[in-house]
């Protein structure tokens, strides 16, 4: 039993069980044992292995994107060009790197970062160096000025609430204690937020999840979007519609069972990409994209052929490996999706198509 999993069992033990939500947020920001908080979940070394860290191309193709709405836009000066859940900086640097050569662009931005962790701020610092960087432990504190954005892989860390369709209606799905030990269980009827018009599309078994703190997030940033200007892309793994159950957790680039390691192992969840949508009226947002499909129309492939004329030996078969991994259908390339917010009246930024009706 890890430390937090005993600190969770005496704490369910005195005071009943908690909702999924309550379980993800203890597992991951633990103030002590919380998995972002304690390591760098990052890389061969840690659990899992996030698209920047598989090829410089990922934050190439991201940042020549915001470069290019930051042009459509009219070049606003100054503005924020930020990330939510930064990693280890890698895709920022890479961003940064890429969009050198755009007049006016660099003179104009400011980087901000929203991360919690100080592990990973120390390798964001490592990542950057050179670069001026502001950091937020929200996005309350990002400035008010035309902001253009990149979420990748963070909404899916967000923690989630799930709900169990039955004849009558929903059920909570909760952490509880069954011989000592964590286990799943089901609350009385509930009647949540949100969900009622869920009923007509879900049978009797089906689960649904829903995540109380995207929207808030969406919602402020939409609100600078509307009011300045600027971008929003997010790429993460998820769908249109949430329907399943889709919580998981990872401990050393393998599956393991959710409840098994808590504070050891990285919780996430498919993202819900309406949800997002809809916390945000006020904008545009594109059509929801295949990863693959979104950095095949950037020019990823071109960019590929390029560097491998570089390239020699076992360096090029894992560059062909990274390209294919990022693009390919059976890989990344369709399980990971791509959505962009922007201001009406504004262009979609590069690789994307109209998504509002």
């Amino acid at each position: 039993m890890t430390p937090l999993a005993e600190i969770l069992t005496r704490r369910t033990a005195a005071s009943g069980p908690m909702t999924v939500a309550d379980f993800m947020a203890e597992c991951l920001l633990h103030p002590q044992h919380g998995y972002y908080v304690s390591r760098d979940p990052l890389g061969a070394g840690g659990d899992f292995t996030t698209a920047p860290e598989i090829s410089q191309m990922f934050g190439e193709m991201v940042g020549l994107c915001l470069a290019q709405s930051w042009l459509d836009q009219g070049a606003p000066a100054p503005f924020v060009l930020a990330e939510l859940g930064p990693g280890r900086g890698t895709l920022m640097a890479d961003a940064l790197r890429a969009t050198k050569g755009v007049p006016g662009f660099h003179a104009a931005l400011s980087v901000h970062l929203v991360e919690a962790s100080p592990v990973l701020r120390k390798a964001q610092r490592a990542a950057l160096e050179g670069h001026a960087v502001t950091w937020h432990d929200t996005i309350a504190t990002l400035p008010e000025a035309p902001l253009f954005l990149v979420a990748n892989e963070f909404f899916d860390a967000l923690p989630i609430r799930q709900f169990l369709r039955d004849e009558t209606g929903w059920r909570e799905r909760m952490v509880g204690l069954s011989d000592g030990a964590l286990s799943f269980g089901l609350s009385g009827p509930v009647a949540p937020a949100g969900l009622e018009e869920r009923l007509a599309d879900t049978r009797p078994g089906d689960l649904v999840e829903t995540c109380p703190a995207a929207a808030p997030i969406v919602e402020q940033l939409a609100a600078r979007i509307a009011g300045h200007g600027g971008v929003a892309l997010i790429v993460d793994y998820g769908d249109w519609h949430s329907l399943g159950d889709t919580l998981q957790a990872l401990r050393s680039h393998e599956f393991d069972p959710v409840l098994a390691h808590p504070g050891e192992a990285d919780l996430t969840a498919h993202v819900d990409f309406e949800a997002l949508a809809r916390a945000a009226p006020e904008l545009n947002h594109s059509k929801l994209t295949p990863q693959g499909v979104w950095l095949e129309r950037l020019g990823i492939t071109p960019r590929a052929q390029a560097l491998a004329q570089r390239m020699g030996g076992e360096a090029l078969t894992a560059h062909i490996a990274a390209h294919r991994r990022l693009t390919h259908p059976e890989e990344m390339g369709t399980l990971f999706k791509t959505l962009a917010l922007f201001p009406k009246g504004a262009p979609p930024p590069a690789g994307f198509e109209p998504g509002n009706d």
